[in-house]
């Protein structure tokens, strides 16, 4: 069952319901906003000339570069005393990627993440543990906003304390759960080391997402728990999570909230609109929020759309699970960041060579992180010499600067990306070089 009307219309209303708000939302932000009038007029485009769905591709694109460009509040159309809520990502030089949201966003979100609950199976009778972080990270308050929204109880806990998340689960009688999927694995290895049968407590579904994970995470999943495990998609410059979300019934694709998010696939390279059923990159237009809409924002995700009949009754149209990205972000434990953050570190780092390789690894459940980093001839030739003259202080004294340089580069990783990272100093020459572009990431995860 549905928990709202939109989500079976007719794909004539629906479209009905699109156009309205794409003239709204145009308009909107021409009259409001100087860095969308700009960009419109540049295209000699006028909020007038949206006549059709199909008048949507002359709108110019959005990137998340350009969102930064606009730190902290450039972007915003709403004026600011009407901002009640924000959240953040992290920036590639310290400077996050800043949403702010209205009341009017807010229960928008709150209709989002309704849906997707209801779509999870939750009900007002349900006992939701919201494992998603807390604070300026979308994930947490959008499952909290969407549990209440449904009328289910919530668990607040965040993430972390794995030991007291399955104490939790056993005393208050959890049945459904939100959570990074690698997280909820970790969670489930603990709990058979302490004798935990999770499965004959009272969990019966969950909502996983902000990390990408395979079908055969669900099936594990899935056994583990004995619940039923739904893909939830969403991303911080549009609402947070609640922009697509799994049906338990199918599970066999994501559904757009195409109502509030208009949903296009362009080939990456030449912007093209490519037709429904066509894999390409995932653009969206936001057509219902006040606080920060966005024109065309480019994801970078990979994915196609289908409007294939679902067993649910939804008529939304549906994305598939993702299939990659255009760019080199990474996505480790819910968090996202690109190389370029971990390099703009190390060059502020003395005695470290501008030669680095991101090791991405899944140990046990979690993805785990390994900076590897050269350091420079001098370095090594100052160590080597004080090695050959067996000077015992000055080689203690070498191991502490470098014990001081991994620690140092590991906390400034944590203070600007938001993850705890491995960092190992590497001599001159290990990291492999490249006539063409280097290469910076080593994911060996599992596909």
């Amino acid at each position: 069952m549905a928990w709202s009307r939109e989500e079976t219309v007719s794909r004539g209303e629906m479209r009905d319901i699109q156009l309205a708000k794409m003239q709204k939302t145009v308009a909107y932000v021409y009259g409001k906003n100087p860095f969308y009038r700009n960009k419109l007029d540049e295209a000699g485009v006028k909020p007038g000339d949206i006549k059709s769905l199909d008048d949507v591709r002359r709108l110019p694109f959005t990137t998340k570069m350009q969102i930064r460009d606009n730190y902290p509040f450039n972007l915003f159309t709403a004026p600011q005393e009407e901002i009640v809520e924000y959240h953040a990502t992290s920036g590639t030089t310290g400077k996050p990627v800043v949403v702010g949201y209205t009341r009017k966003d807010l229960e928008l979100w709150n209709e989002v993440m309704a849906r997707a609950c209801t779509g999870a199976g939750i009900t007002s009778k349900d006992v939701v543990q919201n494992m998603y972080g807390y604070g300026l990270f979308t994930g947490g308050l959008g499952a909290h906003y969407g549990t209440i929204r449904v009328g289910a109880a919530v668990i607040p806990i965040s993430g972390g304390s794995t030991q007291r998340q399955i104490m939790l689960m056993q005393d208050f009688g959890t049945t459904a759960i939100t959570s990074t999927p690698s997280f909820l694995m970790h969670v489930c290895e603990v709990g058979e080391q302490m004798g935990v049968d999770f499965r004959k407590l009272k969990l019966r579904t969950g909502l996983f997402g902000a990390e990408p994970w395979s079908e055969s995470m669900r099936q594990a999943i899935q056994e583990k728990l004995g619940i039923t495990a739904c893909d939830i998609y969403g991303l911080s410059e549009i609402i947070g999570p609640g922009v697509s979300f799994e049906c338990h019934e199918a599970r066999n694709g994501l559904h757009i909230n195409e109502d509030f998010f208009y949903p296009e696939i362009i080939d990456p390279d030449t912007g093209e609109v490519l037709p429904c059923g066509a894999t390409g990159e995932l653009v969206i237009t936001t057509i219902g929020n006040e606080g920060q809409p966005l024109l065309r924002f480019r994801t970078r995700d990979i994915t196609r759309l289908s409007l294939e009949p679902c067993a649910c009754g939804r008529t939304l149209v549906k994305m598939d699970r993702l299939s990659g990205r255009t760019d080199d972000m990474l996505i480790i434990r819910g968090v996202n960041f690109f190389p370029s953050q971990i390099e703009s570190i190390i060059l502020n780092r003395q005695g470290v060579a501008p030669h680095y390789l991101i090791v991405v690894e899944r140990i046990g459940s979690m993805d785990e992180v390994n900076v590897q980093i050269e350091v420079t001839e001098d370095f090594m030739v100052r160590a080597a010499a004080d090695v050959l003259a067996g000077s015992a202080g000055n080689i203690l004294a070498d191991v502490e600067v470098a014990r001081q340089k991994v620690d140092r580069i590991r906390r400034d990783i944590k203070e600007v990306v938001g993850i705890t990272v491995a960092v190992t100093l590497v001599p001159p020459g290990t990291i492999p070089r490249s006539e063409g572009k280097a290469k910076r990431v080593d994911d060996r995860r599992p596909r």
